[in-house]
C-alpha cells in the first residue's frame, strides 16, 4: 500500500486535471469497496448516506465517534486516497472541529469537506486554519475542499451568488483551503464565473440539470461529486422492493438487477 503522504500528494494531483475528478461517494467499507473496484480514482463519503446507513439524520447530527469508527473501516478496504464529508466539522468551535478532523486523518483520510452553511464564512475560515494545522501536526498534506452553501441554501439573492461565492472563496484560500466546493450551483455561466475567479480547483455537485461532464471541463471545473445521490437511489431502490415483497411476498422481483452473491463475496474478501 502507498504510504500517507504519497496517497495525499496524489489526490492533490487528480485536482489538476486534464481530466475531471468523478467521485462516486460512499456511505460505507462496503460500496467504498465496491467504487473502488469499477475504478474511482479516489473514495469520498457521503455524509447523508454515511448517517442514514446507520440511522441518524443528516446535518452533523453523526457522533464523531460513529463517524471514526466508520472511515477507519472504509480506510481498511482500499488504496486510491480516502476524502471525507466532515459536514461543519461537528462543532461551532474551531478548535474542537479542527481536533475532529485530526481523528478522521489518523484514521486514514487524506482530504475532508467542510461547510459554511449558514454559519459566517469566519467561522469556516477559522475551521480551516484549525484543520491544516491538525494535517501538519500529523504531517499530512490534507486538501481541505471548503463547500460553500451561497447557492444549495440560497444565501444571496440570484444576481449576488457568483460575487457573493468568490468574496468567501477568497476568505477561504486565505485560510488554506486548497478547493472550493460550490454545491447547487448548476447554471453554466455563473460556473464559468466562478472558476475564472478564483485559483482554486471548483468542486460541483451532481443535479440534474447540471451541465455534461464534458461541458462542465470546458466550463473550468475539476471535481464531479455524487453526493448523497447514489445513496438515495439505493435507499429508494431498497424500500421498493421491501415495499413490494412485503405485499405480494413474490421472489422474483429481488434478484432483478441484483449483483450476484459470488461476486459481492469475492469483492469483500481480504486478500
Amino acid at each position: 500500500m502507498t504510504s500517507r503522504p504519497d496517497t495525499a500528494s496524489s489526490f492533490r494531483a487528480m485536482h489538476q486535471g486534464p481530466d475531471l475528478l468523478l467521485l462516486p461517494n460512499a456511505w460505507d467499507a462496503g460500496s467504498a469497496r465496491l467504487f473502488e473496484s469499477l475504478g474511482a480514482r479516489a473514495i469520498a463519503t457521503t455524509s447523508a448516506g454515511v448517517a442514514w446507513a446507520l440511522g441518524y439524520p443528516d446535518g452533523n447530527a453523526l457522533p464523531i465517534d460513529v463517524l471514526v469508527a466508520t472511515v477507519r473501516a472504509i480506510a481498511s478496504v482500499i488504496r486510491v486516497p480516502l476524502t471525507v464529508d466532515a459536514e461543519a466539522g461537528y462543532s461551532d468551535d474551531p478548535a474542537t472541529a479542527g481536533e475532529n478532523v485530526a481523528r478522521l486523518l489518523s484514521e486514514g483520510a487524506v482530504g475532508c469537506n467542510l461547510e459554511d452553511g449558514n454559519g459566517p464564512p469566519e467561522l469556516l475560515a477559522a475551521k480551516i486554519e484549525r484543520v491544516k494545522q491538525a494535517g501538519a501536526r500529523l504531517g499530512i498534506d490534507v486538501f481541505v475542499n471548503a463547500r460553500t452553501d451561497v447557492y444549495l441554501r440560497k444565501l444571496a439573492p440570484p444576481e449576488r451568488r457568483v460575487e457573493e461565492t468568490l468574496a468567501r472563496a477568497a476568505r477561504y484560500q486565505q485560510a488554506g483551503a486548497d478547493g472550493l466546493f460550490v454545491a447547487g450551483i448548476t447554471d453554466a455561466a455563473d460556473i464559468q464565473a466562478i472558476t475564472r475567479g478564483t485559483p482554486l480547483p471548483v468542486n460541483v455537485l451532481a443535479r440534474p440539470d447540471l451541465p455534461a461532464p464534458a461541458e462542465l471541463q470546458r466550463l473550468g471545473v475539476r471535481r464531479l461529486s455524487a453526493g448523497s445521490a447514489i445513496a438515495e437511489s439505493i435507499f429508494g431502490r431498497a424500500g421498493a422492493l421491501a415495499s413490494t415483497f412485503l405485499r405480494e411476498g413474490h421472489s422474483a422481483s429481488l434478484f432483478e438487477a441484483a449483483a450476484s452473491y459470488p461476486s459481492l463475496n469475492g469483492l469483500m474478501t481480504r486478500k
